[in-house]
């Protein structure tokens, strides 16, 4: 599972019999997964990542001011104003197809904007995260009360993701190193050590 190759790829304990919790936010999927001593305790894998906050914010941006636009663009507004909590005030320009007229059209949209877009699905993410913690064997939640949750994959790079998890589960909250790469990570050391 992605959940587990992402450990393995941050170097965590997973053959020990201390539970680590990790969640992986990719690009099509988030897997959530508790695991101990080389096995996934409890797991659950969602459809909301970051291909997901793209389609909210082109919705976002058709319903609330009639514009339409691409993934690219959506990308783009992600990378620039996207985030989980309040942030300094940003704006960008965006750049897409006026639904009434039919024509090119230009509007400024804020950080606000897009973190209201981005509430839907991180709301998801939370509740998903609350379902396997809920799940899980009592004895291993003392094990998560101390190490808290690892966040992999591109959508844990999202500003204040980790600030907002915190709050919401009241745990702590950490980004991997190298969040990008760390299932190509754990996958490689996975394929040199098999027989582990």
């Amino acid at each position: 599972e992605e959940a587990m190759a992402a450990a393995i790829g941050v170097r965590l304990p997973v053959l020990e019999p201390r539970a680590t919790f990790v969640v992986d936010i990719g690009g099509g999927t988030t897997d959530i997964a508790l695991i101990a001593l080389g096995g996934v305790v409890r797991s659950l894998n969602l459809r909301i990542a970051g291909d997901h906050f793209n389609a909210r914010i082109i919705e976002y941006l058709r319903d609330e001011f009639k514009l339409l636009v691409g993934e690219p663009t959506a990308e783009a507004v992600k990378l620039a104003l996207g985030s989980a909590i309040e942030t300094d005030y940003q704006e960008i320009e965006v750049r897409g197809r006026d639904l009434v007229t039919g024509l090119p059209r230009a509007l400024m949209v804020t950080d606000g904007d897009i973190r209201e877009a981005l509430m839907q699905p991180i709301a998801f993410l939370v509740a998903g995260i609350r379902e396997v913690l809920e799940t899980a064997p009592p004895e291993m939640m003392a094990d998560v009360l101390e190490t808290g949750i690892v966040l992999a994959g591109g959508g844990a790079l999202l500003p204040g993701l980790p600030a907002l998890l915190a709050v919401e589960l009241s745990l702590p909250v950490r980004i991997a190193d190298d969040p990008l790469s760390a299932v190509a990570r754990g996958t490689g050391i996975i394929l040199e050590a098999l027989d582990r």
